[in-house]
């Protein structure tokens, strides 16, 4: 009889040869690159009937993703209970206020003395969990401090199950639920704890450069060492991009400066940060604006409105700067800032911005002469703690009474009075950090901002519309009042995309169709900067049915790699960058994986405007190695794109000057297709080694694999020969065969049965056409740096995707047999087992087999029909000694064809027997296949979990 929760107990407490189990078995719990201990809480939580927790410790920091997995449960009538205290007064009243806000939480306040516990029991259908150790519910315990906490399971009449539910008794009773009389009365004896707190308001402590800012400034100074005219620093909203260039113009040390810019109000405040810096005689520092046209000081803040005046310019030589700066760089294509750098002519030009990528395709890198100093982006800064950490929740928007938001709706659908309502109730659940709000609303339509600020306002949260008719003059006021905390909220279109500096802001809500990565990334940094007390910011997403849904996390996640997997996980797992944290409720999840089906994120278009951006930045075509570097595209779109070949059609296809031979293509193919992923490393280095050398023995080879950590055997190695020769792919498909397709030749040869070489076909390409060894030599860099990503010491790496032909290849089978494999192939001695865990019921043959995950550990699975114990296929899996079960899983045929390695599998003997499948009651054989390797806790959630 199968007992998992015993056999886990077994596994972690007694003797590691009894099965494991990745949700129920003992388990130590921390926080790391891939673990945060609130993943396990999380998981517990989503799949718990209710739970009790004791926990000394809860900060708001903490409460923002909390609320969002309790807003899932309450759908779902499920609920819990939180103990907790007053213990050195460290819990924030407002923390209890924002507790209440919870429906489905009841709220205790301990009476025990020096109540300090941290302990977290859930109960299951047959079991209950318990969680305890050295964590708080805290922001830094569950996401980066170093925390230890054990995670164990145990049947309700266990003993260690009795003793801690007697504990939660006693500590229930000897407690009191969170009234409103006790609160008042901890709100009035409350007292802060001290924090230190080194940033300040308007301190005058001496700036100096911060790790990035240093970093940026040593390669400004190579810049200028080198004699060159103009550099560009891309540095995310609120990482001190002023007080780099600061910095940048105390080193240089110019006779007279300019800095210019768009806005008089950026101007002063520039003004103000490099007196800090360059302090001196407060005269020397001039305006030239509107108003005052202070030419004569040696350091000179203008916006381009004015100083582009012909009058202006005529008063000005045009050697008459040193050294300027021009701020939000990216408006530099601009004609006034264009007729400005024609005019001057500065030792240096440096141009500051935080969004280089324009949507009106002008080159922003090529006009700074392509000399990209450095790069500060968000992710760079949230995990340096150069800004605020955010707490981002997608919801989804208002859908009842007909009302259903999307592109076109009409306005009185955006207005209606239950839309607001819903809006406001959102707003107050998922609250802010500090004692007031003070938000930034992002709507779709200028006359919807207007009219919400009035029904905010009327529904007594003050709020003023702000759009681009507005003037300096009342934009400033709104922002003054919202910052004196005598309005709530700002309602805007785009008008806060850039330049304007309200670092109080602790609310960010999102009321419109994300249309743009770059823009969205805009209105969230308006939320990051730096202010006493405010330690997050809460970004809050109203996600309706809008196409452009999809870009919502890539934005988030600063994903550009077009991947579309990459995508669905980004999308139904919560991530993290530093502190900050992406989480999506259930709805919202589903919706944006809806949109994420409908489009394609690499055809051609898309392909040809990152290709476009990344040759802007370079001013160079972009090879494919330069993608992977950059960050850009990942260069596996590139590969399983099926409208191209290889890169060098692609690169034909956006308008280069080359020329391939049919050969010359048909090898790039084969480089592309089936070597560029870097699943195995062996072929790709045996490719390089023999491009720097006519020819390599083996033993030099299985040297050079074992210095890149590289498995070898004979296995390998024959199959390595199999693969490079294309005897791997001589199997006849359609009218031709791959081999065929990819040339029929080989590309490399055998000489005396120890040597390897190219063939002399192969290298006579390469000698005779360059653009062919460019790309030749391209393919296999690019190949060698994604390897990184894999284990070389195994086959197969945990947890990465592999397709059929992937399989075949990498267990290293003389021919690939992919297109018959199917679900499985037994082999002499290692199975693959491929299983679609979902399946369209009634829609597909695959559904009748109802492959299920039996108790969280085993995948009960069917062999094809018919099938009986005794076929032989069947009895070579079941009795053949040593036979290794690989085990791959997907969640739907809709992602794709790639599986997720869950490792090798065992098969549960006493599981097997053969059973009638579907309507016409076809023999097959079922059996349990138990993982050697736990699932984690993000595997199980991405595969298995119902709710996502």
């Amino acid at each position: 009889m199968n007992h998992p929760l015993r056999d886990a107990i077994l596994n972690g407490l007694y003797d590691p040869r009894y099965p494991g189990h990745e949700l129920l078995g003992p388990k130590i719990l921390k926080n790391d690159r891939d673990n945060k201990i609130w993943l396990t809480l999380r998981q517990e939580l989503l799949t718990c009937q209710t739970f009790t927790w004791a926990v000394a410790f809860v900060t708001l920091d903490m409460l923002v993703p909390f609320k969002l997995v309790m807003a899932d449960l309450a759908v779902k009538n499920i609920s819990g209970t939180l103990i907790t205290g007053d213990y050195l007064a460290f819990n924030n009243p407002k923390v209890f206020y924002e507790l209440k806000k919870i429906p489905n939480l009841q709220v205790r306040i301990a009476n025990k003395a020096g109540f300090h516990a941290k302990g977290y029991l859930f109960q299951h259908d047959t079991y209950q969990t318990l969680i305890i150790g050295s964590a708080n519910f805290t922001r830094a315990a569950l996401l980066s401090n170093y925390e230890w906490a054990l995670k164990i399971s145990s049947k309700g009449n266990a003993s260690l199950t009795q003793q801690i539910s007697a504990q939660l008794k006693d500590l229930a009773e000897d407690s009191l639920p969170l009234s409103s009389a006790w609160l008042a009365k901890y709100e009035a004896d409350w007292r802060p704890i001290q924090e230190s707190n080194s940033w300040s308001q308007g301190s005058l402590k001496k700036i100096i450069p911060n790790q990035m800012q240093a970093a940026a400034l040593q390669e400004l100074n190579g810049l200028v060492a080198k004699g060159e005219k103009r550099g560009l620093v891309v540095s995310a909203t609120g990482t001190g991009k002023t007080y780099l260039g600061a910095f940048a113009v105390q080193n240089f040390h110019p006779r007279k400066f300019l800095y210019v810019v768009h806005r008089e109000q950026i101007a002063k405040k520039a003004l103000a940060s490099f007196y800090r810096v360059l302090a001196g005689d407060r005269a020397n520092y001039g305006l030239l604006t509107g108003n005052k046209h202070q030419l004569e000081r040696q350091y000179i803040f203008a916006t381009v409105q004015t100083l582009s005046q012909p009058d202006i310019l005529a008063q000005l030589a045009r050697e008459e700067f040193d050294y300027i700066l021009i701020d939000e760089a990216h408006r530099a294509a601009a004609k006034s800032y264009q007729k400005v750098l024609a005019y001057f002519r500065p030792q240096f030009c440096l141009g500051m911005t935080a969004t280089p990528e324009r949507m009106d395709d002008q080159d922003v890198y090529k006009i700074f002469d392509y000399n990209l100093a450095y790069e500060i982006r968000l992710r760079d800064a949230l995990e340096e703690k150069m800004l605020v950490p955010f707490h981002y929740v997608g919801v989804q928007d208002y859908e009842e009474d007909g009302i259903r938001i999307e592109e076109t709706s009409k306005l009185r659908y955006l207005l209606a009075e239950k839309r607001v309502d819903y809006v406001l109730q959102e707003l107050d659940y998922y609250g802010y950090c500090g004692d007031l709000p003070r938000g930034l609303v992002f709507c779709s339509r200028q006359e919807e901002a207007r009219e919400l600020a009035k029904i905010f306002t009327q529904k007594k949260h003050p709020a003023v519309a702000l759009t681009n008719q507005d003037n300096e003059l009342k934009r400033n006021t709104a922002i003054s009042e919202l910052e004196a905390g005598k309005i709530e909220y700002l309602i805007t279109v785009d008008l806060f995309n850039e330049g304007i500096d309200i670092p109080s802001l602790n609310q960010i809500v999102m009321l419109r169709n994300t249309q743009s990565s770059i823009v969205f990334v805009q209105q969230l940094g308006r939320g990051l900067r730096k202010f006493p007390g405010k330690n997050y910011v809460t970004v809050i997403d109203f996600i309706g049915n809008y196409k452009n849904n999809y870009l919502i996390p890539l934005a988030l996640n600063q994903d550009a790699s077009r991947d579309q997997d990459r995508a669905r996980r980004e999308t139904t797992l919560p991530t993290f960058i530093g502190l900050s944290t992406i989480n999506f409720n259930t709805i919202a999840s589903e919706k944006i994986l809806r949109s994420l089906e409908k489009v394609k994120l690499d055809s051609l278009k898309e392909l040809r405007k990152s290709y476009q951006e990344l040759k802007e930045k370079l001013g160079r075509p972009p090879l494919l190695f330069d993608f992977a570097q950059y960050g850009s595209t990942s260069p596996s779109v590139f590969a399983d794109n099926h409208s191209l070949n290889n890169y060098g059609i692609f690169l034909i296809k956006m308008g280069e000057n080359l020329a391939l031979s049919e050969y010359e293509n048909q090898v790039l193919t084969f480089l592309t297709k089936e070597l560029l992923n870097g699943k195995r490393v062996h072929e790709l280095l045996l490719l390089q080694r023999l491009l720097k050398s006519s020819r390599l023995s083996q033993t030099e080879f299985e040297l050079a694999l074992k210095k890149q950590g590289a498995y070898v055997n004979s296995a390998v190695l024959t199959a390595v020969e199999d693969i490079l020769s294309l005897r791997f792919f001589d199997i006849k498909q359609g009218k031709t065969s791959k081999k065929a397709q990819y040339g029929g030749q080989a590309l490399v040869e055998k000489v005396n049965l120890l040597d390897y070489q190219l063939t002399s076909t192969l290298t006579q390409a390469l000698k005779s056409n360059s653009s062919f060894q460019i790309l030749f030599q391209d393919v296999i860099k690019t190949g060698l740096s994604l390897s990184k990503n894999y284990n070389q010491r195994e086959q197969f790496t945990l947890y990465q995707q592999y397709d059929r032909k992937d399989v075949c290849r990498l267990l290293n089978w003389p021919k690939d047999v992919s297109a018959p494999m199917y679900g499985y192939r037994v082999g002499q001695n290692e199975t693959p087992i491929f299983i679609t865990y979902q399946k369209d019921a009634l829609k597909k043959r695959s559904a009748l087999y109802q492959n299920t995950l039996e108790d969280g550990r085993s995948l009960r699975w069917y062999t094809r029909t018919p099938r009986h114990l005794s076929s032989n296929e069947v009895q070579s899996l079941l009795n053949t000694p040593q036979m290794k079960i690989h085990l791959f899983v997907k969640k739907s045929d809709a992602i794709g064809k790639r599986f997720f390695y869950l490792g090798p599998a065992m098969i549960q003997k006493d599981s097997v027997r053969e059973e009638l499948l579907g309507p016409k009651k076809k023999a097959a054989v079922g059996m349990n296949l138990l993982l050697k390797q736990p699932l984690t806790v993000s595997m199980y959630q991405l595969l298995f979990n119902e709710e996502v």
